[in-house]
């Protein structure tokens, strides 16, 4: 597995940074920020060899220009991207040879229709996932559809209970207290809710989480669960006859909570 750490940026986005031990390269992902990775490098001595993308959006790649005019590195990301610097472009079933490991690419549209994810297989599984799933919740639908995100979100619950998830931003609190509003009587949510505060208020990140707790908290990966379809339900106002149109309400209200 890679040792991954997380370097702040902007307000609650995170880039992470993957080594593996005894080794001085790294590899980033999502660099929205290419100062905050160099003074990351400078601190703990290491080399940039590698970049990966989920998505073209500003605060995942603002950074990368300007790290391939400091670094020799490669770049990899979606082949459907409107983001032109990538250098090594990858299509669902891609694998990627990282720091002597292999992820395996999927594509997972929704939030946008270039939106990838990076898995490592193994007995400890690592899913970095951009801005599909998230701790408790899941991006929003800015250019696919709820139909293309479901899938996405089947793709991830049939995925290891071990699976730990690195998402790219700071949500988990404000996701939670939307969990709670959905599944009011879910214990676990609660205990999620004052592990992530305790997490917060000492300063550290909330990730990563897990599959396993992912699928007792999160409402997008909870839709086939019955008190979840009830909430989507009433907030919709009447019945709702698919897992793909629960999972839209769920996405809509959210949108507007």
């Amino acid at each position: 597995m890679f040792n991954v750490m997380p370097i702040p940026a902007f307000n609650d986005n995170y880039i992470w940074a993957l080594t593996v031990p005894g080794g001085n390269e790294v590899a980033v992902i999502d660099p929205g920020d290419a100062n905050v990775v160099n003074r990351y490098l400078k601190e703990n001595n290491l080399q940039l060899t590698t970049i990966l993308i989920t998505h073209h959006h500003q605060d995942h790649t603002g950074g990368v220009m300007q790290l391939c005019q400091q670094h020799p590195v490669k770049v990899y990301g979606p082949d459907n991207s409107p983001f032109e610097g990538i250098t090594d472009k990858l299509t669902d079933g891609d694998k990627v040879e990282l720091l002597g490991l292999t992820l395996n690419i999927k594509e997972v549209p929704g939030h946008t229709l270039d939106h990838i994810s990076y898995y490592l297989a193994g007995p400890d599984p690592q899913l970095f996932c951009g801005d599909t799933l998230f701790l408790a919740g899941c991006g929003r639908l800015f250019e696919g559809s709820a139909e293309q995100m479901h899938r996405a979100m089947e793709y991830f619950r049939r995925l290891p209970d071990t699976t730990q998830i690195y998402c790219t931003h700071e949500y988990s609190l404000a996701n939670l207290t939307f969990a709670a509003a959905v599944e009011p009587t879910n214990t676990h949510i609660t205990e999620a809710i004052e592990h992530c505060t305790r997490l917060r208020e000492s300063g550290q990140p909330t990730l990563p989480t897990d599959i396993a707790t992912e699928k007792q908290i999160n409402p997008f990966l909870r839709y086939s669960e019955a008190p979840v379809r009830q909430s989507a339900e009433l907030f919709a106002g009447g019945p709702l006859t698919s897992e793909v149109a629960i999972f839209a309400m769920i996405r809509e209200w959210k949108n507007q909570f």
